[in-house]
C-alpha cells in the first residue's frame, strides 16, 4: 500500500514565492518561544498555484515552502480535480481533512489503479517517488514537510508551466 498522498504535496508546487503570514491567535508567550494558530476562517488561499493544473487553491500555513525548512501547506482541490504522473524532490507527508483523495502509483494515470484516502488518512511518500492523484468530492489536503518544494512532470506536456500562456511559461 505504497501509494501516495503525494499529489497533494503537488498543489503545492505554487509555493515557490513566500507567502504572507496567515492571521494567528498569538497564544502563549515564553521567554523565547511563541506559540501561535491559525483558524480556517484565517487562510489566505492562493488560486491556482505555480506548477498545478488550473482550479487549485493553497494556503501558506507556517515557513516558507521555497526554503531548505520546514513547512505546512494547505490546498483545496474541486470535485474531479487531477494530477498527471509527477514526483517530488522531497518528502511527502499528507493528511487528508475533508473529500476523498486518491493516489496512484507510477508513470501512467490509471484512475482504476489509485487508492481512495478518506478524512483522517496519512500517507508519507520518499523523494522522487512516481505518483498521480485526483480528487472526489471537495477535497482538503494538508501537506507538512521539509522544503525546497518542487514538482516534476513525468511528462513534460503534462506540466501547465509549460503552457503557452502560463505566467511562468519558457
Amino acid at each position: 500500500m505504497r501509494r501516495t498522498l503525494l499529489l497533494a504535496a503537488l498543489f503545492l508546487a505554487g509555493c515557490h514565492s513566500a507567502e504572507k503570514p496567515m492571521k494567528h491567535d498569538h497564544a502563549m508567550n515564553q521567554d523565547h518561544a511563541k506559540m501561535f494558530a491559525v483558524k480556517p476562517d484565517g487562510l489566505d488561499w492562493k488560486m491556482n498555484p505555480a506548477g498545478l493544473p488550473p482550479g487549485a487553491k493553497m494556503a501558506v500555513l507556517e515557513g516558507d515552502p521555497s526554503k531548505p525548512e520546514f513547512f505546512t501547506i494547505r490546498a483545496w482541490l474541486p470535485d474531479g480535480y487531477k494530477v498527471p504522473p509527477h514526483w517530488h524532490p522531497g518528502q511527502e507527508r499528507v493528511t487528508v481533512l475533508q473529500g476523498t483523495f486518491n493516489l496512484g502509483e507510477g508513470d501512467v494515470f490509471h484512475e482504476s489503479k489509485a487508492t481512495m484516502y478518506p478524512p483522517g488518512s496519512y500517507t508519507s511518500m520518499p523523494p522522487g517517488m512516481h505518483h498521480f492523484a485526483f480528487a472526489k468530492g471537495e477535497t482538503i489536503i494538508q501537506v507538512s514537510t521539509i522544503g525546497p518544494w518542487g514538482i516534476t512532470y513525468v511528462n513534460p506536456a503534462d506540466d501547465p508551466r509549460n503552457a503557452p500562456n502560463a505566467p511562468d511559461a519558457k
